[in-house]
């Protein structure tokens, strides 16, 4: 059973999350220590006997065991630090070999670090994509930002505090400085903060800054590989020709051709002034 826990707030593990953690045999979790802290805090059975660790490094060696106890009956309850299991944490493996054994496997729903970042973020949330933890360097990271230019959908990635700065400088240097973007930190904390921006602004906003707790950075959809450049200034003219506000017909321009709206913006004034008569 995968149970969602809290990604900061207490409050937000549900009732029927509680009562699977009351009732487990055994609970694999990341780090033990944070979920007995977790059991603990709830006033549940926090005894290390229920608490296995299946992380990054023996989900492998764990599968079989787990799996064992659930062939033999046994509830077996499945957590993360915070958040819900398999995305970016331990767990899809588990699942996996579950599913390839023919195991019940089913899920308490609870909150979700890229979810709830990208409703809250400003960005569009139509068509999105989670790219997780970018490459820390090298030829990989920058072949998986460039990617991101044309990428159509909504982004999220998931980044350390200490790195937060040197990634939203990369970013606006290979996306463009004014690709929206929206720097989603310390959900549902104390000090929960939703910034949203141009990257570049961004990038410009964080080198000075301090960051702290965990941050999900959303990325506003890119232009598309093979922009139809025609379509675009004939709906730039339409606008302007029913005497709309240039700032509005480049708005509305924008977001019907996910384009950047200073990119826009620049082409309806060469247009404007190129028209005769102007």
């Amino acid at each position: 059973m995968l149970v969602g826990t809290p990604i900061g707030n207490l409050g937000d593990l549900s009732d029927r999350a509680r009562e699977v953690l009351r009732d487990a045999a055994v609970i694999c979790c990341e780090d033990t220590r944070r979920t007995r802290a977790l059991l603990s805090a709830m006033e549940l059975n926090a005894s290390p006997k229920r608490l296995w660790a299946v992380h990054d490094h023996n989900e492998s060696a764990q599968v079989e065991a787990v799996c064992n106890l659930v062939a033999a009956g046994q509830l077996v309850a499945v957590v993360t630090d915070a958040g819900t299991p398999g995305v970016a944490d331990p767990g899809s493996r588990l699942v996996a070999a579950a599913h390839d054994r023919g195991l019940n496997v089913s899920i308490v729903p609870g909150p979700s670090a890229a979810i709830d970042a990208l409703v809250v973020s400003g960005q569009p949330t139509e068509r999105f994509v989670f790219e997780g933890f970018l490459p820390r360097k090298g030829r990989a990271r920058a072949v998986r930002i460039a990617s991101l230019l044309h990428e159509e959908r909504t982004s999220i990635l998931f980044e350390s505090p200490n790195r937060t700065a040197e990634t939203l400088g990369d970013l606006a240097a290979a996306l463009g400085d004014w690709r929206s973007a929206t720097v989603v930190r310390e959900l549902t904390k104390v000090h929960e903060t939703i910034t949203r921006a141009p990257l570049g602004d961004l990038a410009r906003r964080f080198a000075d800054t301090e960051v702290k707790g965990e941050v999900v950075l959303v990325i506003g959809p890119g232009t598309p590989a093979e922009l139809d450049t025609d379509a675009v200034d004939e709906a730039l003219l339409a606008g302007l020709e029913r005497g709309e506000r240039m700032k509005d017909v480049a708005r509305s321009v924008a977001t019907a051709f996910q384009v950047d709206q200073r990119a826009t913006y620049d082409r309806a004034l060469e247009l404007r002034e190129s028209s005769p008569g102007s």
